[in-house]
């Protein structure tokens, strides 16, 4: 089984996808002679051609224009957004147009929307952000944010496959920081379906993208420590949400942290917060708590974006606090 990194293992799923089916094709700035800002499309022009692996203009809203059109035609179209901050340009295709138009009259819109997101790259505050949750406000779309390696490939290709418009965030930091097996074989990662990357009984940890390698080092952390065995649930998907999986684990644990690298207004921690006070109040012994990025922009300054973003000590704090109750 070889190794791969994540940047390597979503570059393979989409390669893999592109030789199984014709209809899937690539665009965005820089995707073809370049082979994409990060490499994630190099040598997909030489194997591929012009016609499969298009070059655009700079303009994130003719990209989902055209990306559209491909898919109302039969194509799959796989759009590259170079940094995912600037989706910002074509948010109102996205969720006024995309989002809505299998909703208005039943035609599949079979188009994924990738790009890097996340901080801890010292990137500033245009390219470092995390605007999932726009998305996830807007019914008619899929959202995706994968961790590991083996998730990656597995969720571009269901990503690419399914007949909804499929958001695919991937955390910039982790691009070239996580390396793993990840099987040669044809396997996707069904869309919708959390998982649990350390069996714990005292808490539980939700997260997804990078911030689940900080909660997996704090719950190592903790245990050494303090004795404590944290459950982690990557949630891998935010739309469609596992409602299922995250309450399980709740009522195995009975308390509940919740964190993420987006601002905490508004972010998918409250909505968890929402759902269990909702359908699992009667389960938790101590209260919801969440840590997350403050709500500011991205600074960017080393020192200013380390205190901006959470961390392993913010989240063993909040751990120990909560198992205190």
């Amino acid at each position: 089984m070889p190794t791969m990194t994540y940047l390597q293992a979503i570059g393979r799923g989409l390669w893999e996808e592109m030789e199984r089916d014709p209809a899937v094709v690539m665009l965005g700035e820089d995707i073809g002679v370049y082979g994409g800002a990060f490499k994630v499309t190099e040598g997909f022009l030489a194997r591929f051609g012009r016609e499969r692996v298009i070059d655009t203009p700079i303009s994130e809203s003719a990209i989902v224009g055209a990306a559209v059109g491909m898919s109302y035609l039969g194509l799959r179209p796989v759009a590259e957004f170079q940094f995912i901050d600037f989706i910002a340009c074509a948010f109102n295709q996205i969720t006024n147009f995309v989002a809505k138009s299998h909703y208005r009259w039943g035609a599949p819109v079979p188009m994924v929307l990738r790009g890097p997101s996340g901080g801890g790259v010292h990137g500033g505050p245009f390219h470092s952000q995390n605007p999932e949750m726009y998305f996830v406000h807007t019914p008619g779309l899929k959202v995706v944010c994968p961790a590991t390696a083996y998730d990656a490939k597995g969720l571009i290709k269901a990503a690419v496959r399914d007949n909804n418009p499929v958001l695919f965030f991937e955390h910039k930091f982790l691009y070239r920081r996580i390396k793993e097996e990840v099987p040669e074989d044809d396997y996707v990662v069904p869309l919708g379906q959390a998982a649990v990357k350390r069996e714990g009984k005292h808490l539980t940890m939700v997260s997804y993208a990078a911030m689940v390698y900080t909660c997996l080092e704090a719950a190592e952390q903790l245990a050494k420590e303090d004795g404590l065995e944290c459950e982690v649930v990557d949630l891998r998907t935010l739309l469609p949400l596992d409602k299922a999986a995250i309450l399980a684990s709740l009522r195995k644990t009975n308390r509940m942290l919740v964190v993420h690298e987006d601002t905490r207004t508004g972010g998918i921690a409250g909505e968890i917060a929402a759902i269990v006070m909702e359908e699992a109040f009667e389960d938790l012994d101590a209260p919801l708590v969440r840590v997350t990025s403050l709500d500011t922009p991205v600074p960017y300054s080393p020192p200013l974006e380390e205190h901006f973003l959470p961390n392993t000590a913010k989240v063993v704090a909040a751990a120990r606090q909560l198992a205190s109750y």
